[in-house]
């Protein structure tokens, strides 16, 4: 899931940004109003928004955010915990509301159910074929069998499940690995599709010349897999 953080507290933004990385999300950080705007070059699923920026208020970025093709579900975060700040901000358009301190595990769960009503599921868990996917465990099973996976590895299979039977570009496989400050390798989606297949089948994933991969529920049904 790509996700802007917009928060002027630098320690807790790299708590944040760490954290939510072993979830597989991308998480682009901009310290204020400023840097958000120039970040909305991109597309969201969700937004981590803090009220109190050094440049004004972070509700001033609701309506950008609404204006955009398919708007992320914003989540506010800040130390205002007044009914009329909670009432005020869902109000502008927020979606959900956290009140700082939070706690990390609680954001990280709010995440997941976002991704689930994105996609429209209803279950926690993500079926593809033989495939189940733990997003809260943060693991991933091929016919009951647990699979060994690094971190790109399952952002990667995790991307596929949030949009099953979708073709994915190679642009938005590399949006799923990397933040606008990481550095990829030119070939890198490659090189991880290939890792893929040898763990899930060397049909799991369909190459789709001139356009992306997508993955091939039943490919992963057979039996020819390195796990």
């Amino acid at each position: 899931m790509r996700v802007l953080l917009v928060e002027d507290d630098a320690v807790l933004a790299s708590a944040v940004r760490d954290y939510l990385a072993r979830d597989a999300c991308a998480v682009d950080w901009a310290a204020n109003l400023a840097a958000a705007h120039a970040c909305l070059v991109t597309s969201y699923a969700a937004v981590l928004l803090d009220l109190g920026l050094p440049d004004g208020s972070g509700l001033s970025l609701l309506p950008s955010l609404m204006r955009q093709a398919e708007p992320p579900t914003v989540v506010i975060l800040t130390a205002q915990d007044r009914l009329s700040d909670r009432v005020r901000g869902l109000d502008a358009g927020a979606d959900d509301y956290l009140v700082k301190p939070f706690d990390l595990p609680e954001l990280s769960a709010r995440l997941r159910a976002i991704a689930r009503r994105r996609s429209g599921r209803r279950s926690p868990r993500i079926e593809l074929g033989d495939v189940v996917i733990d997003p809260a465990l943060r693991e991933v099973r091929l016919g009951g069998i647990a699979v060994e996976l690094t971190a790109h590895e399952y952002a990667l299979v995790l991307a596929f499940g949030e949009q099953p039977r979708r073709v994915l570009s190679r642009g938005q496989l590399e949006e799923a690995l990397y933040t606008f400050d990481a550095t990829a390798i030119s070939n890198v989606v490659e090189v991880y599709i290939s890792r893929l297949r040898r763990k899930f089948g060397r049909d799991s994933i369909r190459t789709i010349r001139g356009v992306g991969y997508s993955w091939n529920v039943e490919g992963t049904a057979e039996r020819g897999v390195a796990r």
